[in-house]
């Protein structure tokens, strides 16, 4: 047991760093460019967007990543999201994530205070032959294309958000059951 505490926090050290305004710009550049998630900038009230998430697992994991959220296209403030899962797992792997909100009310909701991610929410996995497995449920998704060009599949929001992601890196097997919470601080 100890060694999976030291495997995890070694995992995540590298993500206790600031989030620099050119890692949020160049990420919101690939999630503009990438296939269906660039509408939703047009008919969105807002977004969040996590430069880098990651997430390392051995039966217990966890992820974590830290960004940046707006509306009416103005930076608002700053948010983090954790993640804790239980079950069958194994890797690691860092990816980039974006929420995006439907109307007023959804980023009303995600900025109060502490939020968090109903096991039915999914994320629309924008990157080719990578298994993102970054849904809120534990559950894969995956999509042709690479991260400029990707074709994704999804119907739109699903209770006044949208998440989608794009894999950076690393490979994980995992079938657990696990929650997204974020917490947001205003500028």
């Amino acid at each position: 047991m100890q060694k999976l505490l030291l495997i995890l926090i070694i995992s995540f050290s590298f993500l206790c760093q600031p989030v620099f305004a050119n890692d949020v710009a160049d990420t919101t550049k690939v999630f503009r460019d990438a296939g269906e998630s660039g509408t939703f900038f047009k008919k969105s009230y807002g977004y969040a967007v996590f430069p880098t998430i990651g997430k390392a697992g051995i039966g217990i994991g966890g992820a974590y990543g830290k960004g940046q959220v707006y509306a009416l296209n103005k930076h608002t403030g700053e948010s983090s999201m954790s993640q804790i899962s239980i079950g069958f797992q194994l890797g690691a792997q860092a990816y980039s994530q974006i929420v995006f909100f439907q109307d007023k009310r959804a980023y009303k909701e995600f900025t109060n205070g502490n939020f968090e991610f109903g096991a039915t929410a999914q994320a629309v996995a924008i990157t080719a032959g990578v298994s993102a497995n970054a849904s809120t449920a534990g559950n894969s998704a995956t999509a042709s294309g690479g991260k400029n060009n990707a074709s994704t599949a999804g119907d739109g929001y699903n209770k006044g958000m949208a998440v989608f992601t794009v894999a950076k890196g690393g490979l994980m097997y995992e079938a657990s059951v696990s929650g997204q919470k974020f917490s947001y601080t205003a500028k």
